[in-house]
């Protein structure tokens, strides 16, 4: 009886001991599955170059995210990270380009530019009395705002010898990925080394407290702000020198991807807990994700369903740990603890590698298929001009047994060069790409070509970079064409409005361009204003019902696409069509049943379905070696009420 008794508590034990060192190590433990995972699903995931792709991948993220997690680990929030590196690239690449600043003194004055959003962060908090969340909502905006202003709405091309962060060292390691080590490393040491990472830890455990026990918590928080600014500014810089050019739309959204990488790296919100490593494999558990989402095909709004969902597990995570009592990630582990901790993470090395290596026979030896493989990344599918393109390329890939994965950028330049590495590294026969912006594509287009991939491009060319051809409309003879329709309309006199695309997106310019090129030819129309509303139908219907307020005798209105003119025709209810005509851009499905029902008078359409059928055949043409011609024209039309009839897109 005693020896069960005693066999029993043993095994108890045993079972609490993993548990605990489970619950220790929850964010590693979610890592590992995740790579055996996509190892079994993708045998284009295991390959050498998709792994460091996955590397530079998170790089951007895991800087970020390494500041943030000093903000996080004392208690505080902050949004505002990915504009500052927006702000901080763009002012290094005007400096340097537009006034002829010496690199070295740009990237310090990019820094300082991080330094100085994070100071106005912390001051507002620690001596404003401003919530953390309030206060770095703000100087998103403005950072944002600032980064606008300075490039006028346009990339601004990066330095040459500031662009090699981008590159690869001995043409196999990703500079992007020693930044992030060397950064990985500072905020270790920061965090458990020094005082102002202690000061984090107990400012996060208790603010009184430590305000109490002598620590100059204001002090404090003006550094920690600083120290998040400090990073931002670095992982701008790597951000922009990937993308060739300072964007400024770069960055949109990622100081979520940060907390997230954080959070789901096992620090609180509630404070007092995170470490750097755990910030590190929160970072590359998104990276995975979305690597490998992308590798098995799975849809980009799908992919954002499953990060959520991986985000709200890791707070319910959280907090089961904190229920069970599992040792919190602080500063201070004795040396004991930081063995176990290295070994804990040398024996998932061990563990991981011969299970991947055991799914790897699944893949050697299968039957592949047969048929041409490509990839097409898309600038984004929240649009439907974009949506037909996608119909017209999956049409004619079915019709000529291509295997076709698309993919969806979501306007975010970095995204789309993610999509491309993997494609490249996926070995696709050939790759049709639609860039975010002509400029950021370039250095993804190339390292296709290295890797002797055709790239074809559609409705928007790729600048500096060779491809087998291009397919596209002309966007300004397209805004050409929609300024001549809508004074035509008017007579040759009248008051117009323009709504712009979204600021720094080759069609935005162009289109723009056309639009100013064609009103010279008609002195008697007078632009009241021109305002960005971002391809967007809501943004069109508030741009529009405020620019009625300042101009309500306007007569004419031109959209740079469809969506927006059919915002801009909710808004001007019954004199749409009547006192006010409207022409838009695309010839959208929904543009050409405004048409016919007479609201918006023209649409100059580009017939993306046939974009994407042509995109398609040539990219087949380039992978068989065939001549294909360096530019594919496919006309745009005016359609108005008397022609959409016979119009199909």
């Amino acid at each position: 009886m005693a020896t069960d008794t005693l066999k029993s508590t043993t095994g108890a034990g045993g079972a609490r001991a993993v548990r605990r060192l489970l619950l220790e190590n929850g964010a590693l433990t979610a890592l590992i599955v995740l790579v055996i995972a996509m190892s079994a699903l993708s045998g284009d995931f295991l390959t050498a170059d998709n792994l460091l792709n996955v590397g530079v991948q998170a790089a951007v993220t895991a800087v970020l995210a390494f500041g943030v997690t000093f903000v996080i680990v004392s208690a505080g929030i902050d949004l505002s990270v990915g504009s500052v590196a927006a702000l901080s690239a763009t002012v290094l690449a005007w400096t340097a380009t537009s006034h002829g600043v010496p690199v070295v003194v740009a990237v310090l004055l990019a820094v300082v530019t991080g330094i100085a959003a994070g100071l106005v962060n912390g001051f507002l908090i620690a001596y404003g009395k401003l919530p953390p969340f309030i206060a770095t909502l703000a100087m998103l905006s403005v950072a944002r705002g600032l980064s606008l202003v300075i490039s006028g709405g346009s990339p601004i091309p990066f330095p040459g010898s500031v662009s090699h962060l981008g590159d690869t060292l001995g043409g196999w390691l990703p500079v992007p990925v020693l930044v992030m080590i060397v950064m990985g490393l500072i905020a270790a040491l920061v965090l458990g080394r020094t005082y102002i990472g202690r000061s984090m830890y107990a400012i996060g455990g208790n603010e009184e407290a430590a305000r109490l026990s002598g620590l100059r918590v204001k002090k404090q928080k003006l550094a920690i702000y600083a120290l998040s600014g400090v990073f931002a500014a670095v992982a701008g810089v790597v951000l922009a020198a990937r993308l060739s050019s300072a964007q400024p739309q770069a960055a949109d959204g990622y100081e979520l991807d940060a907390i997230a990488a954080v959070v789901i790296g096992g620090a609180s919100l509630a404070g007092g807990t995170g470490k750097a490593s755990g910030t590190l494999i929160g970072a590359l558990i998104l990276a995975v994700l979305r690597n490998g989402l992308n590798l098995l095909n799975v849809s980009a709004f799908w992919q954002q369903v499953v990060i959520g969902v991986v985000i709200a597990l890791a707070v319910l995570f959280d907090t089961l740990r904190r229920k069970a009592g599992a040792a919190p990630a602080a500063a201070g582990a004795s040396p004991g603890g930081k063995g176990r901790q290295a070994g804990t993470y040398a024996l998932a090395a061990v563990v991981t590698v011969a299970i991947v290596g055991a799914t790897s026979f699944l893949h050697n030896g299968s039957s592949s298929s047969t048929n041409p493989k490509m990839g097409l990344s898309l600038s984004t599918l929240n649009n439907p001009f974009f949506v037909q393109i996608r119909a017209g390329a999956q049409a004619e890939a079915k019709k000529l047994g291509v295997d076709l994965t698309v993919t969806d950028a979501q306007n975010d330049a970095s995204q789309q060069a993610n999509q491309l590495q993997n494609f490249t590294s996926s070995n696709a026969g050939a790759i049709i790409v639609n860039p975010v912006d002509s400029d950021a594509a370039s250095n993804s287009v190339k390292a296709a070509g290295k890797a002797g991939i055709p790239v074809v491009a559609v409705d928007r060319g790729v600048n500096n970079a060779k491809t087998s051809t291009l397919v596209a409309s002309d966007n300004v003879a397209g805004g050409e064409l929609a300024a001549k329709t809508v004074a035509e309309k008017l007579g040759g006199k009248g008051k117009i409005v323009i709504l712009q695309g979204q600021a720094g997106t080759s069609a935005a310019r162009e289109r723009a361009a056309g639009f100013a090129k064609g009103l010279k030819a008609y002195p008697g129309i007078q632009v009241l204003a021109q305002q960005p509303a971002d391809f967007d139908r809501t943004k069109g219907l508030d741009v529009m019902s405020n620019l009625l307020q300042a101009h309500p005798d306007v007569q004419g209105v031109i959209a740079a696409n469809d969506e927006m003119a059919l915002g801009a025709i909710k808004a001007l209810g019954a004199k749409a069509g009547r006192s006010v005509q409207v022409v838009g851009f695309d010839g959208t499905p929904d543009g050409l049943k405004a048409v016919e029902g007479g609201t918006l008078y023209a649409s100059v359409a580009q017939q993306p379905s046939q974009l994407g059928r042509i995109a398609v055949d040539n990219a087949l043409k380039a992978l068989q070696g065939k001549k294909v011609g360096s530019a594919i024209k496919v006309p745009v039309k005016v359609v108005t009420k008397d022609n959409v009839a016979g119009f199909t897109g």
